[in-house]
């Protein structure tokens, strides 16, 4: 395990080495599916689950998490995906159904070494502020199942990862979507009266989801909306779905948000066109000044040309000097 501070914020580093892959039949937390989950492709999700089963429906856990397939051949290659999402005893993992094809996986050198497969996961991790900390005691995870991964989710420390404050008497939300929340939610009070029959714990979950989509959009930019950043909202999308608000509002600049990746790279695309269109417009106008510069040159020579000629003859150069012989 590998610590990667940021602040108040760290990351969780954990090693998956597993061997025998092409044996492996059933799924193991961090939760890999080698065969696929419900379709051709290797499926790859973290769980939360172990003695979070027993959790009282109260339960959640909020994380941001990385899972990467490496390629044990070329670094460059290790596929990265990036997601987070809000546990809960009812919902105990969250990953991607669709990590990578199973024929790219085996046809692809590098991520499958003597029957070896190394998945890593990165987990955003608040320091705690109180209490004694103990970090997991296994460093590694091999081909047992493991439960360190999942006591790491029951820390107290992995919570949110801002301040919580309280949103309009209906619960705690992070502290940075409150000012976001307030603005949408005077424009669309609908948002507020859809949740008022609610629990107060679906409420905040309904909320910090809503919260998340509108902090993306505050915060991205186009140029920002590779396809990492699109999976990533189109999964915060699906989420905030589950809540039933009414969003028909929200969808034209999240489906708008969606799209700029191929906004994106035709803008990258024109955007080289009209440096080579530069490029070219100058190489032009220095060989038209050449251009100028040479017309300029030759119609002085002449001009030498025809002062030389001036009361001259010219001589035969190929004629004999002779001796005075016939």
């Amino acid at each position: 395990m590998e610590n990667q501070n940021t602040g108040d914020k760290k990351f969780e580093k954990f090693t998956w080495t597993i061997r025998n892959f092409s044996k492996l039949d059933t799924n193991k937390r961090i939760a890999i599916f080698p065969k696929g989950n419900k379709g051709p492709d290797l499926s790859i999700f973290l769980d939360a689950g172990g003695d979070l089963a027993n959790l009282p429906d109260s339960w959640n856990k909020f994380a941001k998490f990385k899972l990467a397939l490496i390629n044990q051949v070329n670094d460059k290659m290790t596929i990265i995906r990036e997601t987070e999402h809000q546990f809960n005893a009812h919902e105990i993992d969250w990953g991607f159904p669709t990590f990578i094809s199973l024929n790219e996986l085996w046809k692809t050198k590098g991520f499958i070494v003597n029957d070896t497969c190394i998945i890593e996961v990165e987990i955003l991790v608040n320091k705690p502020k109180h209490k004694n900390q103990v970090d997991p005691p296994n460093n590694k995870i091999d081909d047992k199942p493991v439960k360190h991964i999942d006591n790491l989710l029951s820390h107290e420390m992995f919570t949110t990862f801002g301040e919580s404050m309280d949103f309009r008497g209906l619960g705690k939300i992070e502290q940075g979507f409150v000012p976001l929340l307030e603005e949408v939610c005077s424009r669309h009070p609908s948002l507020i009266d859809s949740q008022k029959k609610r629990t107060r714990r679906f409420i905040e979950w309904a909320f910090t989801a809503l919260g998340r989509i509108l902090h993306f959009l505050k915060t991205k930019r186009v140029k920002d909306m590779n396809e990492d950043a699109c999976n990533q909202l189109q999964i915060l999308w699906e989420e905030l779905e589950t809540f039933k608000f009414d969003l028909a509002w929200l969808e034209p600049h999240v489906q708008s948000a969606l799209g700029m990746k191929t906004c994106m790279e035709r803008t990258i695309e024109v955007k080289k066109m009209k440096e080579n269109v530069t490029t070219l417009e100058m190489e032009t106008k220095k060989l038209k000044e050449k251009m100028i510069e040479a017309e300029v040159n030759l119609e002085i020579a002449r001009r030498e040309l025809v002062k030389a000629n001036v009361g001259f003859e010219e001589c035969d150069l190929d004629a004999e000097l002779g001796y005075g012989g016939e």
